[in-house]
């Protein structure tokens, strides 16, 4: 089972910051700034240091490494725009080593279900379905899908893209309502 321990009530108000600016940018003009996910890495760092010593900043930078390099994969996959990397980085190293993995399987599931909706709403059942199985084998392959097929590359006009910032907010706020309801 996934650990639900809830953040240091300092944090909180940080991290909902963070990400709800995030998805408005993101949802508004697909990219979120660079003083943003800068910013939620420094406080990230900062907060940790100041709230748990060097113990914690050592935790936040272990998260902001983690963070960073599962969405860094993506981005060389062409999944995930850079903004959405540095995001991930500064809301892991907000959240920390304990809770950057349960937040990221959040974010997974959340995009997920939204993915099958749009599929629906969209028509694209099919489409999407080989493109799943090119994905598999492209991968098999060492090669990145978006070479092969331009509709596959988060910055082709064709892609069926969700933005990725509001996907992580709704991630990091089903975390945080999910520790209010079920405290460990």
């Amino acid at each position: 089972m996934l650990p639900l321990d809830p953040l240091a009530l300092p944090l909180q108000p940080v991290i909902v910051a963070l990400v709800v600016v995030a998805a408005v940018y993101d949802y508004r003009l697909r990219r979120i700034p660079n003083w943003l996910t800068i910013s939620g890495v420094v406080a990230g760092l900062s907060l940790n240091l100041i709230l748990f010593g060097l113990p914690g900043l050592a935790g936040a930078a272990q998260a902001l490494l983690f963070g960073f390099a599962v969405y860094f994969v993506l981005y060389l996959l062409r999944a995930m725009g850079a903004g959405d990397v540095k995001l991930m980085a500064g809301v892991s190293a907000i959240a920390g080593p304990d809770r950057w993995f349960t937040i990221f399987v959040l974010i997974s599931l959340i995009g997920g279900v939204t993915a099958l909706v749009l599929i629906l709403i969209k028509g694209r059942f099919r489409h999407t379905f080989w493109n799943v199985g090119f994905i598999a084998s492209q991968l098999m392959r060492f090669r990145s899908p978006a070479i092969g097929r331009e509709e596959l590359d988060i910055k082709n006009p064709k892609a069926l893209t969700l933005p990725a910032g509001v996907r992580i907010a709704a991630g990091v706020l089903a975390f945080l309502l999910a520790g209010a309801i079920w405290p460990r």
